[in-house]
């Protein structure tokens, strides 16, 4: 795996990086989890439109991971992203095909609550 230009530096470059199978950041990942309300009717619609987006981050180094997930609730989409960086997901925000993207699901979205900005501290599944 090579070495992605949006890390930030380890500070701690020959510390402990998994206790028991699990791996840690040591804080240098960030994390988004927010909820999108769809449209009525429109959240496959909406779905779709992210999982798209999941498609076109398989390219972006900065992307560790982007999940997309529904609930009971009927027009809930919770999206779950980690990133190298804040600034890793910032720049993904920038290429044309991304923005493109952003503009045909806005019609879709009713509204955007429970975002919370995360310090990511390690667990299973992240890159070791």
């Amino acid at each position: 795996m090579g070495v992605c230009p949006c890390s930030v530096r380890d500070p701690l470059p020959d510390a402990l990086k998994s206790i028991g199978g699990c791996h840690y950041s040591a804080g240098m990942t960030y994390g988004l989890f927010g909820k999108f309300s769809a449209q009525p009717g429109r959240r496959d619609d909406l779905v779709t439109s992210l999982l798209e987006a999941a498609k076109l981050l398989e390219r972006n180094a900065g992307c560790i991971q982007y999940l997309v997930s529904t609930s009971d609730e009927p027009e809930a989409v919770w999206v779950c992203e980690l990133w190298t960086n804040a600034a890793a997901h910032d720049a993904s925000l920038e290429p044309d095909d991304i923005l493109a993207l952003i503009q045909k699901a806005r019609p879709l979205i009713a509204e955007m609550s429970d975002q919370t900005q995360l310090a990511v501290q390690g667990g299973k599944g992240l890159p070791g």
